[in-house]
């Protein structure tokens, strides 16, 4: 309990809370339908990429740049992060992702803002297939991270960041249809 008085472990948690809070508030943006027809799937897997690889490379050094509770609950189950600490980083990031939603939700027009990005199963495609792909496209994602920050990686944490913004705009173009 020692780290709950922790200045770093707080600065931390406001870190996961304001990237989360960018991310849905950039990604979801992205997502809308601006202009007539329908909305850009390449447009918005990159703007979800990118987005996770600038608030990676932002605020990795302050909290790791999870910014996504699957890959904190993964580092917690691999021993690489405290429990209370990733209690601390999945409240920030739920009541972050809220709050970016609620700021789109604030400053988009009515006609456009619609169902803020909610996307639903494919007609074709039923609730455990859904799950399975969820599920696969996670795990897709999570493993990518770890490779990346993995220290015996050719050296270069640095460089982190892109490979996980691909792979979540990856996930991306695979799954929303």
């Amino acid at each position: 309990m020692r780290e709950l008085r922790s200045s770093a472990f707080w600065r931390a948690v406001l870190a996961e809370f304001l990237g989360s809070l960018l991310y849905a508030l950039l990604g979801l943006g992205a997502s809308l339908r601006w202009a007539p027809g329908p909305p850009s799937v390449v447009g918005a897997a990159l703007a979800f990429g990118l987005a996770q690889t600038t608030l990676v490379q932002a605020l990795g050094h302050v909290s790791g740049g999870h910014v996504n509770p699957a890959i904190t609950l993964a580092f917690l189950l691999a021993s690489q992060l405290s429990l209370p600490r990733a209690v601390g980083y999945m409240l920030a990031q739920v009541l972050g992702m809220l709050a970016g939603a609620g700021v789109l939700y604030g400053v988009t027009p009515g006609p456009v803002r619609g169902t803020l990005g909610l996307s639903a199963l494919h007609p074709g495609v039923g609730p455990g297939q859904g799950t399975v792909v969820e599920l696969l496209l996670t795990a897709q994602f999570v493993l990518c991270v770890f490779a990346s920050f993995d220290d015996r990686h050719d050296g270069r944490p640095a460089m982190a960041a892109v490979p996980v913004g691909f792979s979540l705009a990856l996930g991306h173009l695979f799954g929303v249809r």
